[in-house]
């Protein structure tokens, strides 16, 4: 067993669960051997903490959730929020612009709702099944009230859209939003407070343990802050090359039970 681990940070979608949104049986023995092992366990998603109930209740979580890639942690049953960091309102239309003048359809999501234009719109209704609730309609998000954002997504599955919109948006926004792509089709535009970096730093504090002695594993371009700010990194086989060259060690896919083989090999050494 590596003895210098004391908390593992897991991403959620393309990491500790299937591409069918699944948690293996697997999976949750490795969770349990964890606990066993007297190691914490965390998850951090660019998902709202409400789709991630489910996940914590099944795994049986004792740490915060970690939402919007720190937008806002909750106690593990989601009944307190301890931490929020909202975007800046005077960044929102500027932000709005640059999405739309990229072609990327626009959600906003609130502390408490998920907004969208369309509800035929790409990803809509596979991100309503994913988190496990659906959207509101407005017409004009320059129209609505919007109070308490915490997570503006930009849409697109054009690969290079998608880049060109990261590079504007963050060239923009500079030191008061992160822009970073949590799947190949979802650009996550928050306060630059909420990353998951930030969630390795808020844990470290929390849970009083060293950065060193945290391990982290993701599958995503959002997950390499979280593996420079840990003492041990795990890339998922799924990530892509920069990702995998980010980490410490690389794991297999989150369809052939990567998130538990990596748990056996790395941290508990239980399998070669």
């Amino acid at each position: 067993m590596n003895q210098n681990i004391k908390l593992v940070l897991s991403d959620v979608d393309g990491t500790l669960v299937t591409s069918a949104k699944t948690l293996t049986d697997r999976s949750i023995e490795a969770v349990a051997a964890l606990r066993r092992a007297g190691i914490e366990f965390a998850i951090t998603s660019g998902r709202p903490p409400r789709g991630m109930g489910t996940i914590s209740h099944t795994l049986h979580l004792t740490t915060p959730i970690a939402g919007f890639n720190g937008g806002v942690l909750t106690s593990p049953d989601l009944a307190t929020i301890i931490e929020f960091h909202e975007f800046p309102a005077k960044k929102m239309s500027k932000t709005f612009e640059l999405l739309e003048e990229h072609g990327l359809d626009i959600w906003v999501y609130t502390r408490e709702r998920w907004l969208v234009r369309r509800i035929s719109a790409p990803h809509v209704a596979h991100e309503a099944k994913t988190v496990g609730f659906g959207p509101e309609i407005i017409d004009d998000f320059a129209n609505d009230n919007l109070d308490h954002v915490i997570k503006i997504v930009g849409v697109s599955d054009d690969a290079s859209s998608m880049q060109r919109a990261a590079l504007a948006v963050q060239a923009a926004l500079g030191d008061h939003a992160s822009a970073t792509c949590s799947q190949p089709y979802y650009l996550d535009i928050t306060n630059a407070r909420a990353n998951k970096g930030a969630v390795v730093d808020f844990l470290s504090v929390r849970l009083n343990i060293p950065h060193a002695q945290i391990a982290t594993i993701g599958d995503s371009g959002n997950d390499t802050k979280m593996f420079a700010r840990s003492g041990l990194s795990i890339a998922m086989g799924n990530a892509n090359r920069p990702v995998q060259a980010a980490a410490t060690y690389v794991t297999a896919s989150h369809d052939q039970d990567g998130f538990a083989k990596a748990i056996d090999q790395f941290i508990l050494g239980t399998k070669p």
